[in-house]
């Protein structure tokens, strides 16, 4: 059996980085071809050139939040399904929680898990696939069923938009919080983790954003920059 070395130095081979790369080119060729068409749309709509460059920056500034919790991810993907496929696969979905979900489902399905001994070539395999059919499905939603998901919307939640959100996140807590429920037990240091994470993020939403509004894409990265920091206080304290 492959040792964990063997299987991350296959992974971040240079024809993975290669094939990797095909896709994130075409998904900035994608970006600036949309930039294009959304300037040139602004134009014809005889739009100011002045809103259209201020909705350009604030959209610009708001993806900075994001973009630090996916980073984040992206930096611990790295270490457990090679470099390549991470660069990938948070360039074209950017949904960090998603991909992290699907790679960790994936690897306990094969018998494995993230990061583990037996973490083989066809484990790392099945979470590359796995992440691949998350992306699909969300293709094919949208391309087929985006016309009706508004009829099934109203339908479910009978018009009423407290109880479509309180589905939401039932869903969201019950699907994180297990996999949540799973790093706890590994350790004291990752139930810190959680358990700082889980409480800077209600301060920061209840006490900080508030009064500074622009600080709510940044709260998630924010967060879970202190969750890691108590954890690695932590385990160099028990060192």
């Amino acid at each position: 059996m492959e040792s964990l070395q063997e299987v991350m130095r296959i992974g971040n081979q240079p024809m993975v980085w290669a094939l990797c790369a095909v896709t994130v080119v075409v998904s900035l060729v994608q970006s600036l071809l949309f930039t294009r068409l959304a300037k040139r749309t602004a134009r014809e709509a005889q739009i100011s050139p002045e809103i259209t460059k201020t909705a350009f920056r604030v959209g610009l500034i708001s993806a900075i939040g994001p973009a630090i919790g996916v980073f984040i991810v992206m930096v611990g993907l790295m270490a457990t399904i090679g470099s390549p496929m991470a660069w990938l696969r948070l360039s074209i979905i950017g949904a960090a929680p998603t991909e992290l979900t699907a790679a960790t489902l994936a690897a306990e399905a094969a018998g494995s898990g993230l990061g583990k001994e037996n973490f083989t070539l066809q484990v790392m395999a099945v979470t590359w696939f796995a992440m691949a059919l998350n992306g699909c499905g969300w293709l094919l939603v949208s391309g087929l069923f985006a016309p009706y998901l508004e009829k099934l919307r109203e339908k479910m939640g009978g018009g009423d938009t407290k109880w479509l959100a309180a589905i939401g996140g039932a869903a969201s807590l019950g699907v994180f919080g297990y996999l949540c429920s799973n790093e706890i037990r590994r350790g004291t240091g990752n139930m810190l983790a959680a358990l700082t994470g889980a409480v800077a993020m209600v301060f920061l939403v209840k006490c900080v954003v508030p009064k500074h509004p622009k600080l709510t894409e940044y709260a998630l990265g924010i967060a879970m920059l202190f969750g890691m920091a108590c954890a690695v206080i932590h385990d160099v304290v028990m060192m």
